[in-house]
């Protein structure tokens, strides 16, 4: 390999350099608590045998909208969360705790 070629960045690498900026360590955190709370809905709605429509039905949605917030891509409200878990038997329990520390 030349000299002169440039030196390759890993995947890894990238994204730690991207997650330094904040506007981007903030937009990753928003979606990975909606896909957390999508799997969590997913996880409970298919424990109970139920489909979409079934769910939907339940908390007062559309087929589309469970899909869309199952696949993480919406942003729920509180009201909408508190609705999703009551027609799941769950109650929403929502916590602030201290935040781990950033890496540099």
């Amino acid at each position: 390999m030349s000299q002169d070629a440039p030196q390759r960045t890993t995947l890894a690498d990238a994204r730690a350099a991207r997650m330094e900026r904040p506007e981007v360590a903030a937009a990753y955190e928003q979606t990975r608590l909606r896909h957390e709370l999508a799997e969590a809905v997913r996880a409970r709605r298919e424990e109970l045998g139920w489909s979409q429509r079934q769910l939907a039905e339940r908390a007062g949605m559309t087929q589309p909208g469970i899909a869309r917030f199952e696949a993480g891509g919406t942003t729920p409200t509180l009201p909408l969360l508190e609705r999703l878990a009551a027609a799941l038997g769950l109650s929403l329990t929502v916590s602030l705790t201290p935040a781990e520390p950033r890496t540099a």
